[in-house]
């Protein structure tokens, strides 16, 4: 085990995302861990490789990084992208032409909404336009209850999208989509895919605090901590071993306050209200081609369904290794997680 100390000192620079990467050490078995960092998704974003020599790991770096800026400019949800124009054509009532790659992430998303009884749901993009989400610089709103009253009654959904091959449309024009809660777990598995085609022989690819990890540096797993949400510094750690991910979502990186209360990004398609009641969710998933798109979706609908109501949707979705910090900072785990999370007061 790491100490806290040591933890922190290792990992200050990445103090600010939702994940804080602690490599198990700097050096293993002779080898270095190249740390090639970059900043998409709007967010921090880390590519350590093992195994590899230094040029040949910055250069694999820079093909991951390359692959997020793709990915970025694809599904931005604000700034003029493909899933943007998709928006706009789905507001007059068009088609939209899009590609096999979205019609894939759609329908992907489309499938986990269904899963989770449309708590998690991407097609409420105009309530997260309207709290002010969709923007870089978060600052404090109190949309009218009308405006919200009026998107909910609308119920968008992902399963009003049609497909025609590759041509989107909608049944729904209040459909406006939002992939900020799903998108960094696939552009995960993207960088993994990129990775073990180059035969890389360990990684630990970070965006933001979404982490998945290729095989191990050396003879110990990588080593991640997951921040405290009300404090600096790690809540607790584990070993993250081959094609495993794990993905928190949290209150404490988009939000703001008004009126002494606070307003995270994560959005009650029920009621249109920003939820209060949970500081954060974490989720590790593995094996399969996805491990990073099911720890990143998931958590979602957990946070919404509460410290209440988390443990039947997580049972629902088939997911066992689940950690939940409400907002007093108490700490709630499945059986699986508890048994290899290490917390901070242990």
């Amino acid at each position: 085990m790491i100490p806290i100390p040591f933890l922190r000192k290792m990992c200050g620079r990445l103090a600010g995302i939702a994940l804080l990467l602690c490599a198990a050490q700097a050096h293993a078995g002779g080898a270095a861990i190249y740390r090639i960092p970059g900043h998409v998704f709007g967010t921090e974003v880390e590519v350590a490789i093992y195994g590899e020599s230094e040029a040949r790991a910055e250069q694999l770096g820079a093909r991951v990084l390359n692959e997020f800026d793709r990915l970025h400019h694809k599904l931005h949800a604000w700034q003029p992208s493909a899933l943007t124009e998709l928006n706009d054509a789905i507001a007059r009532g068009d088609t939209y032409q899009g590609d096999a790659e979205l019609v894939e992430l759609l329908q992907g998303a489309g499938r986990l909404a269904a899963r989770s009884d449309n708590l998690f749901n991407p097609a409420i993009g105009h309530l997260i336009r309207l709290w002010g989400f969709q923007s870089s610089d978060i600052t404090a709103h109190a949309p009218a209850q009308a405006e919200i009253r009026r998107w909910v009654d609308a119920k968008p959904r992902m399963s009003d999208l049609r497909y025609e091959g590759t041509r989107i449309s909608s049944r729904n024009k209040a459909v406006m989509l939002d992939l900020g809660g799903y998108a960094k777990g696939y552009a995960l598995d993207r960088a993994a895919a990129i990775l073990r085609a180059e035969h890389v022989p360990a990684a630990l690819i970070n965006i933001g605090g979404n982490v998945l990890a290729i095989g191990q540096p050396g003879e110990r797993p990588w080593k991640v901590g997951v921040r405290d949400p009300r404090g600096a510094g790690a809540l607790a750690q584990l070993e993250l071993h081959d094609n495993e991910a794990i993905g928190t979502s949290g209150d404490y990186m988009r939000y703001f306050m008004n009126d002494g209360k606070r307003h995270p990004h994560i959005i009650d398609p029920r009621t249109g209200q920003t939820i209060d009641l949970v500081a954060s969710v974490t989720i590790i998933a593995s094996g399969g081609a996805d491990p990073g798109t099911r720890s990143d979706g998931p958590s979602k609908p957990l946070f919404i369904a509460g410290p209440k109501g988390w443990q039947s949707v997580a049972q629902h979705l088939g997911l066992t290794q689940v950690m939940l910090v409400d907002a007093d900072r108490n700490v709630a785990m499945t059986p699986a997680m508890r048994a290899r999370m290490v917390l901070k007061a242990d």
